[in-house]
């Protein structure tokens, strides 16, 4: 598995660092950072990005079409169950217990 991809970071081609530059004197380019596809990278972003301020670009730059797949037109909701409110200690203090999220 040492397929390469390129980074899709929209601004990643202008970044100046040494592994970037290719090229011979007098037509020197920078270059778009090549990303080796591992079994590390294989299930997380950095198989598309070479660095968090790639990514960060690439979604600062594309989140209107990005929210655009799955839009959200009502607020999502977990049914809770209420605390039952116990009676174990002096001077009408409460002891609360909490029942959970209910996942069924």
């Amino acid at each position: 598995m040492a397929e390469y991809i390129w980074c899709h970071g929209p601004s990643c081609h202008k970044d100046r660092t040494q592994d970037r530059i290719k090229g011979s004197k007098g037509s020197k380019v920078l270059r778009t950072r090549k990303i080796k596809q591992t079994e590390w990278n294989k299930d997380h972003y950095f198989k598309y990005f070479c660095s968090q301020g790639c990514m960060h670009n690439f979604i600062h730059t594309h989140m209107q079409r990005i929210v655009a797949l799955a839009p959200r037109y009502e607020p999502l909701e977990t049914p809770i169950n209420d605390p039952v409110k116990t009676d174990q200690a002096y001077y009408g203090q409460y002891s609360i217990t909490e029942r959970g999220v209910d996942n069924e």
